[in-house]
């Protein structure tokens, strides 16, 4: 199957042009060239930034790895699984790791799915019993006096660590590709992250995190089917990255360019189908576990409707509930009343949004408006976050609310085991109030760059979205309810002085060459111009 590609006609602009002008952090952001005093200073005016072995991509690894190597060691007093004094609540230490080692039958070598129902999508729970399996390996070589380690609990956890963490590094350097030659610096705000320090390792999301930042790798080299895999795999992994067909689908309907989009979920449901019918066709009680858990599971505490069910008992459910699971109909609505939002921001614009400003609205309505949101969901948003609005001081501070929200969580949990310490959850719903604010200014900000196309600082008269992928090469922009749309104004590209069509937003005298036709030879082959819980549960994360 062939992937569509650009047409002939329809050239990026060359990559000598779009790297021109490399904006350095410490040169451009006022909080980060403020922190760079630590290390002596923003980077010099001659200073090469690409010489010697240490390019960008490999500075920017060597960041995200301490970054996990810190998240390991926030980890490290709970590592033995020995919580006495509730110390994963005390040293704020909980990772579900740990405890799903015995709760999900793993210890006793269950199979996933087929001697044990798993509560995650099939690709996680894979990861899980891959891990148990080198874990037992692991142990036998132990027992011989080959290599150290007797516990397996301890070492199923390190090597869940190890794991995630190869997948945490890959995120970093989809990022960096996704963001292109010229913005990939932006991903140190992933690669430095406070939140992922906290949150790296407290479940399994690294692993979908990476298969969604190679999804936007793949869109932005002009690979929609690789992207469409990709998606579909993230979602059998965790579903979040299916939302990343929001802001396709939005930038189809304004750039006329469906046919990627519909190659893209194409693969994306041959993928996911590939990795779920097998299992759910074989050990169809433990496939369906997932879903059943999910619809049924009540509020988290960290949700606007458990807020509600504590403050109005009477008019959400009933005051005897324990744990209060809201319609799933209600969910719904309000989800596609977040999304509904986007959408007309989406198709409003006077300017194309660019996908990743979308894709982080998205996830974040859905975070905002779902009935579960566990406290590290909100490392999904930091990869987007940094291709969105790679600015550092609100980034920093929507993470210092998300780590003061974890913190308080599992303060408030406290309760269970010693209630004279603990957070009383009036205390958490101040601490929620706030992180949700923060979230919604930094969501204000990003639609107000989007409103505002001049304020944005990724977007360039070169390179308007270096995400946009096959949308780039479309001379079409249709605002909703304006027919076939319009050509992009003078004033939304560069002008062409040397009178070669090289501006992908330049209006083709011949529309039918972009006909992104799947048969078409790919121009570009190496991609060189792409630079809750529950009564009977332990507590998990989710």
């Amino acid at each position: 199957m062939t992937e569509p590609s650009a047409s002939p006609a329809a050239v990026r602009p060359s990559s000598a042009s779009a790297s021109a002008e490399v904006p350095l952090p410490s040169r451009t952001d006022p909080t980060a060239a403020r922190a760079s005093a630590l290390v002596g200073g923003p980077v010099g005016r001659y200073a090469r930034s690409n010489a010697g072995w240490w390019t960008p991509l490999r500075v920017l690894l060597a960041l995200g790895a301490f970054t996990l190597l810190l998240g390991y060691g926030e980890k490290l007093p709970c590592a033995d699984g020995q919580w006495v004094a509730s110390k994963q609540y005390t040293h704020a230490c909980y990772s579900d790791v740990i405890p799903l080692w015995g709760a999900e039958g793993l210890a006793s070598g269950a199979v996933p799915y087929r001697d044990h129902a798993v509560e995650y999508p099939v690709l996680t729970g894979g990861f899980m019993w891959l891990t148990a399996e080198l874990t037992r390996a692991w142990h036998s070589l132990a027992e011989s006096g080959a290599v150290p380690g007797q516990d397996q609990g301890v070492v199923f956890g390190v090597l869940t660590c190890l794991l995630l963490a190869v997948c945490g590094l890959f995120t970093v350097a989809a990022t960096a590709a996704a963001a292109g030659r010229r913005r990939q610096w932006d991903a140190a705000v992933l690669a430095l992250s406070p939140l992922l320090v906290f949150h790296a390792f407290s479940n399994w999301d690294l692993l979908a995190m990476a298969f969604a930042s190679a999804a936007l790798w793949a869109w932005a080299r002009d690979r929609p089917v690789a992207a469409g895999v990709l998606i579909g795999l993230g979602a059998a992994a965790k579903l979040y990255p299916a939302l990343l067909f929001v802001p396709l689908a939005l930038l189809a309907y304004r750039t006329r360019c469906w046919r990627p989009v519909l190659w893209a979920a194409t693969a994306a449901a041959g993928a996911w189908l590939a990795v779920n019918l097998p299992v759910a066709l074989t050990w169809t009680a433990g496939w369906k576990e997932f879903y059943a858990f999910s619809e049924s599971r009540p509020a988290e505490a960290s949700t606007f409707w458990a807020m509600l069910k504590h403050y109005y008992p009477h008019t959400f459910g009933s005051p005897l509930d324990s744990g209060w699971s809201p319609p799933g109909l209600a969910v719904g609505l309000v989800l596609l009343a977040a999304l509904a939002a986007v959408g007309w921001l989406a198709l409003t614009a006077p300017s194309r949004p660019r996908l990743a400003q979308l894709a982080f609205l998205t996830v974040a309505a859905f975070l905002l408006t779902t009935k579960v949101w566990s406290p590290q969901y909100s490392i999904w948003l930091v990869p987007l976050l940094a291709l969105a609005r790679p600015r550092w001081r609100t980034a920093l501070i929507w993470q210092a609310t998300e780590i003061a929200v974890w913190i308080a969580t599992l303060l408030w949990l406290l309760g269970g085991s010693d209630p004279n310490k603990a957070l009383p959850y009036e205390g958490l719903t101040w601490v929620l109030l706030l992180r949700d604010a923060t979230l919604l200014v930094l969501v204000a900000l990003i639609v107000r760059d989007i409103r505002r196309p001049e304020l944005d600082v990724v977007r360039s008269a070169d390179e308007p979205d270096p995400g946009a992928g096959l949308f780039a090469t479309s001379a079409t922009d249709r605002l909703l309810g304006a027919g076939r749309g319009r050509a992009r104004h003078p004033d939304e590209h560069d002008d062409d002085p040397d009178g070669l069509d090289d501006d992908p937003d330049e209006p083709d005298d011949d529309p039918d060459e972009h006909d992104d036709d799947p048969d078409e030879p790919d121009d570009d082959p190496d991609g060189e111009l792409a630079g809750g819980n529950s009564a009977d549960r332990p507590y998990r994360l989710g």
